[in-house]
């Protein structure tokens, strides 16, 4: 999961560096694999400062060239020979000082004193393309108002650097796979390490604009989705996404495509539920059904690639065919946004569809593989997203889409949640934590951390407290799960070594023997100059297509696999030692 420094302080208050950020984070339990900073313009501007043409002349030896001198800021004259016909005397330009790097894609230049024609030039005066605020190069940019000669252009523009934290989530915490779940958490640490922050947690409230218009909406398959929120919005204006928006998601690798698409992109990035918007017009009969269809029956997907449905499949429909595969990916007519991708919705839509749906892990994780598709709303959902969060979701995605790209809201929001999820309630026994973790942490403690983790404690005894656990935290069931998730925010690191050591005594056997042979064998190789291999007993079913020494046929395949690159068990190892000298080469 990639984190924005920036992005995530839209959620936390905090003033530490990304560094003891992604430092915290490790600490309880969400390890970060380093921090990198990103520039939202490549070089940072650096080098490149406000400028006034004091004067401008045409150059004696050039049809189109001009001598001009300007003032840097450093009260002198600076001499810079520029090409740019719309130049003049008394302009406010940026002007890359020498030494500046500009970059131009792959390629960079450094600006150096130079002849041109034979007149010295000490600069360059700048086109909005040569430092990256732009696309344009028909001439210099010429400033609307008059700053001070000087003034770094990164702080005319406002240009900011950000952070990117990769953070590297266990499976069991799909709660931390947004920037407010990480923030929570970090809130969480702050908490308990006397350091008490605020956390922000986004709010906007729906306002129909209008009672007509409005799709219906029919959910004939409960059991697969629990719970389906929609929303018609009509009137809205695809165009390109503001800039602070574009500069997060880039900055998490996420290309944005126009304000719509972007949007829901935020909100699943940002609080973690997948958002999916249809093109209305799109939707043949005005209505959307949440559905299963008959064994066999084909679906073109957003890759292009026509697949044969299963009659378990959980599908998204207009009141005459299949739109989206539930959860995973929508189809290539559809015009629905699933995570990275995207179609449909184009410069021409004006009315769309969202939807902020729950549904089941184990419908949409088995779906997923029987198809061998991995998105970032499969991966969420599949895991667990939070069933309690639909409508927060959808009222956050609707306020943007008004703020940003117009429209109106048509109808109430529309909520089918037939069985409300109730969040679990678990009872710890202050001895049985004690006992499990080697040391006596004060009750105090305990419901400290635990309110600061959301957990609301509904009894207490001198003995132990019960707890309400947020119905977003899916792995937290069990006594032994709440004393992980209390520990891991306490800090493992408090807990100092105790004064007893416990060991139980065995009489060496046979694999004792061989293990030991085993390794008197493979440190003499090594001794000799011999590199130890060990590769994963799963491996890629594709590698023994058209094998005569190892057929195809001859795999023990996996009934539920994690991918399709450990599908099958291996029947050689030279497959895992080319891979390995792949990756090791690259």
């Amino acid at each position: 999961m990639n984190i924005s420094y920036n992005w995530l302080k839209r959620y936390i208050d905090i003033d530490m560096p990304a560094t003891e950020v992604a430092d915290a984070l490790t600490s309880i339990g969400l390890e970060t694999g380093g921090v990198e900073e990103v520039e939202s313009i490549r070089g940072g501007l650096r080098g490149i400062v406000i400028g006034h043409v004091l004067t401008c002349t045409e150059h004696p030896d050039s049809d189109h060239l001009h001598i001009t001198t300007v003032d840097l800021g450093d009260g002198k004259a600076t001499q810079i020979v520029c090409g740019a016909p719309n130049v003049a005397a008394g302009q406010y330009v940026v002007v890359a000082t020498v030494g500046t790097t500009l970059y131009d894609g792959d390629k960079e230049f450094q600006i150096k004193k130079s002849k041109i024609r034979g007149v010295e030039s000490f600069g360059m005066i700048c086109a909005e393309d040569e430092i990256g605020i732009g696309s344009s190069h028909e001439g210099i940019i010429v400033l609307p108002d008059q700053p001070k000669p000087g003034t770094p252009a990164a702080e005319y523009f406002g240009l900011t650097s950000d952070y990117l934290i990769e953070v590297d989530l266990t499976p069991n915490r799909i709660d931390a796979a947004s920037h407010y779940g990480v923030a929570r958490d970090l809130k969480a640490y702050l908490d308990c390490h006397a350091n008490r922050t605020e956390l922000h947690r986004p709010q906007a409230e729906i306002k129909p604009d209008t009672m007509d218009g409005a799709l219906t909406v029919s959910v004939e398959d409960t059991e697969g989705c629990g719970r389906y929120s929609g929303l018609t919005i009509r009137g809205v204006k695809v165009a390109e996404s503001p800039k602070w928006l574009r500069d997060l998601l880039t900055t998490v690798g996420i290309r944005p495509i126009n304000n719509i698409v972007d949007i829901t992109n935020f909100i699943l990035l940002g609080i973690g539920q997948p958002m999916h918007a249809f093109d209305i017009s799109k939707i043949k009969g005005g209505k959307v059904v949440v559905r299963t269809v008959a064994d066999g029956t084909p679906f073109v997907t957003l890759d292009g690639i026509e697949r044969k449905l299963d009659q378990r499949d959980l599908m998204i429909c207009s009141a005459e065919e299949p739109m989206c595969i539930a959860g995973v990916f929508g189809g290539l007519e559809s015009g629905i946004t699933l995570g990275k991708l995207a179609s449909g919705i184009t410069d021409t839509t004006t009315d769309v569809f969202l939807e902020s749906a729950w549904f089941s892990p184990t419908r949409i994780r088995k779906t997923a593989r029987r198809h061998g598709l991995n998105t970032d709303a499969s991966f969420r959902y599949e895991r667990g997203t939070d069933p309690n969060a639909t409508m927060w979701a959808l009222s956050l995605t609707a306020a943007l889409i008004k703020e940003i790209a117009g429209g109106e809201i048509c109808g109430a929001p529309i909520d089918i949640y037939p069985q409300p999820v109730k969040p679990a309630v678990v009872e710890l026994n202050y001895q049985y934590m004690n006992r499990l973790v080697g040391k006596e942490i004060p009750a105090e403690t305990i419901g400290s951390i635990a309110e600061s983790l959301e957990m609301n404690a509904t009894a207490r005894t001198p003995e132990s407290v019960t707890l309400e656990i947020p119905t977003y935290r899916v792995d937290v069931t069990r006594p032994c799960d709440l004393v992980e998730d209390l520990l891991r925010i306490y800090g493992y690191n408090n807990v100092e070594p105790g004064t007893e050591l416990h060991a139980s005594l065995q009489l060496k056997t046979v694999t004792d023997i061989n293990r030991r042979l085993q390794t008197l064998v493979s440190e003499q190789l090594t001794a000799q100059g011999f590199n130890e291999i060990l590769c994963n007993s799963l491996t890629a079913e594709s590698y023994y297509e058209d094998l005569p020494d190892y057929p195809a046929d001859h795999c023990v395949r996996l009934l539920n696999p994690l991918s399709a690159d450990l599908s099958v068990m291996r029947q050689t190892l030279l497959f895992g030692g080319l891979e390995s000298l792949a990756r090791n080469l690259n």
